[in-house]
């Protein structure tokens, strides 16, 4: 069996939505220092299509299916930018049977009219991304992998390939690594639903939530990771976001509001590569983390804040 790609979705981005989807992410931060996008709001932009994918993937199924995020990769050549339009093609990579249900792979390609004032696109030829171009002959700007396993699935039948994005960069030795403790709160999770349009009620309804089997509300998994990636962006790449060349990580509990949440980071020598990973009390939230940097600026190597 294969599944053909899902129809095109274009639409502009706005100033504002870009502003409010970063300043939602970094509320407990100081102010970016640039009104660049986030390296996130590339699945931002692709997950509505995800999820009008999923949808049809299980609309024949004969009883009740959930959705867990388990993993995410993204690569970008560049951030999207205010005011242009970008069009998102996903495609279904594959699908296999587990214990709960069907995992799936899902690739999101995203290119966009976008120019910095130079009428450069901003592409570098070190950004690995599978060889690809969309039917009008454009090179993507970002291209995403998202694994999720869809619980309670039964009618769809496996096919094709699972596996992830562009493998995780190798880093170059080590330097010294930096934690840092955030709480999130049930304001931020809000505020983070309404900024990325994921409203999914388990993140904003304490009684959906429970009946999901959490014991609250819980917070989006990609605003964990888009909060390490600011963390990143500020402490290694000098609060550049345009820097972020790739990103990925992997999910593994959820993470609630009023718990400490722990990053550790770990940057390689070169402050090409940073790994890291996301911990509560209850343990690991986030496994096997990794953001990828363009360039480095000199300077001490020591996690503090530029």
């Amino acid at each position: 069996m294969t599944t053909a790609p899902a129809p095109a979705v274009t639409r502009t981005v706005t100033a504002e939505e870009i502003a409010a989807y970063r300043g939602a992410v970094r509320a407990t931060l100081p102010a970016a220092r640039d009104q660049l996008a986030s390296p996130v709001h590339a699945f931002v932009l692709a997950h509505t299509v995800a999820e009008h994918t999923v949808a049809a993937l299980t609309a024949d199924e004969p009883g009740p299916v959930s959705v867990v995020h388990l993993g995410q990769d993204i690569r970008c050549r560049r951030l999207v930018r205010p005011g242009e339009q970008v069009t998102v093609r996903l495609d279904v990579l594959g699908a296999r049977r587990e214990p709960r249900g069907i995992r799936v792979a899902l690739r999101s390609r995203l290119t966009g009219d976008g120019t910095d004032s130079t009428g450069s696109t901003g592409l570098t030829d070190s950004t690995e991304m599978t060889d690809s171009t969309d039917p009008g002959g454009a090179e993507p700007f970002a291209e995403l992998v998202t694994s999720a396993l869809l619980v309670g699935a039964t009618a769809l039948e496996p096919f094709g390939e699972i596996s992830g994005g562009a493998s995780a960069p190798a880093p170059a030795g080590a330097a010294e690594p930096a934690t840092v403790v955030h709480e999130p709160t049930v304001e931020w999770i809000r505020r983070y639903a309404r900024a990325s349009g994921d409203e999914n009620p388990i993140h904003l309804d304490a009684d959906a939530a429970r009946a999901a089997g959490f014991g609250s509300v819980i917070a989006h998994g990609m605003s964990v990771v888009a909060l390490a990636v600011e963390e990143i962006t500020d402490r290694y790449a000098d609060g550049d976001a345009d820097r972020i060349r790739g990103i990925g990580g992997r999910f593994s509990a959820p993470v609630a509001p009023g718990e400490p949440l722990r990053f550790d980071l770990q940057p390689d020598a070169a402050r090409r590569v940073v790994r890291f990973g996301c911990r509560t009390p209850a343990g690991p939230a986030v496994k096997s983390g990794w953001v990828e940097l363009a360039g480095h600026a000199a300077g001490p190597d020591n996690g503090s804040r530029p």
